[in-house]
Parts: structure tokens; C-alpha cells; sequence
């Protein structure tokens, strides 16, 4: 599972237990997209800053390759997306992995991409 940058925040927070053993049960992965998206965030608290870093240390990061590129540029030809959600999206799609978000209406529309929501039910 590849965890979008939402889950990840939530998954710092105290309140999302669940969400954590989640991710502890599975093999999940992050873009390097969603470090950038998150440890880059100019509002970020020092102790937020920490518990998200421990978080990274924690999972392996993807890179961006040739082949992210070439399907985030399929994407963003066949409808309106943000640059950062086409590079996840085609990440997930590149490395066969669901992606993990509490944004799913972003990709819906991606009928090959594997879309779960863990903050439901």
C-alpha cells in the first residue's frame, strides 16, 4: 500500500490508533512526493516536524523514476489534476500498489488505481 499524504498526517496524530496499526500490518510505502508535501509544510510545528520525520525513517521512501513521470504525464492529459496527486497516483500505479487516502474522490476516475479509505467504517 502506498500511503497518500493526508494518511500520513493522520497517522501522527494521537488519535488514529487504528490507522497506525493499520500501516504496522501491511507493507506500506510512501512517495517521495508525500515527503516533500509533508516535512515541507511552512506551518509545521518542531515536535509535528519530529513525530512525521520518525514516521519516514520508518517506511520506505519511493522515488520518482522515468516511468512515475510518464504516467503522471498520462494522467494530468486525461484530466485536470494537481501535479502532486498525478505523481502519487502514478507511483501507486508503477509500483502495483492501492493507494491509501482520505481524498479517494481525487481518484476515483483512475479505473486501473486501487483506491482504499481507512478512516471510514
Amino acid at each position: 500500500m502506498l500511503l497518500d499524504s493526508n494518511i500520513i498526517i493522520y497517522a501522527a496524530e494521537p488519535n488514529h490508533d487504528g490507522l497506525r496499526r493499520l500501516i504496522a500490518q501491511h507493507e506500506c510505502v510512501v512517495s517521495v512526493i508525500s515527503k516533500v508535501e509533508v516535512l515541507g509544510y511552512h506551518k509545521l510545528g518542531f515536535e509535528n516536524r519530529q513525530k512525521l520525520e520518525q514516521l519516514f525513517q520508518l517506511l520506505p521512501v519511493l522515488a520518482l523514476s522515468d516511468a512515475v513521470i510518464d504516467e503522471a504525464i498520462s494522467l494530468r492529459q486525461q484530466r485536470k489534476m494537481s501535479l502532486g496527486d498525478s505523481l502519487i497516483a502514478a507511483t501507486a500505479l508503477t509500483y502495483n500498489r492501492a493507494l491509501v487516502t482520505a481524498n479517494v474522490a481525487d481518484y476515483t476516475w483512475i479505473d486501473t488505481l486501487e483506491v482504499i479509505n481507512p478512516l471510514l467504517g
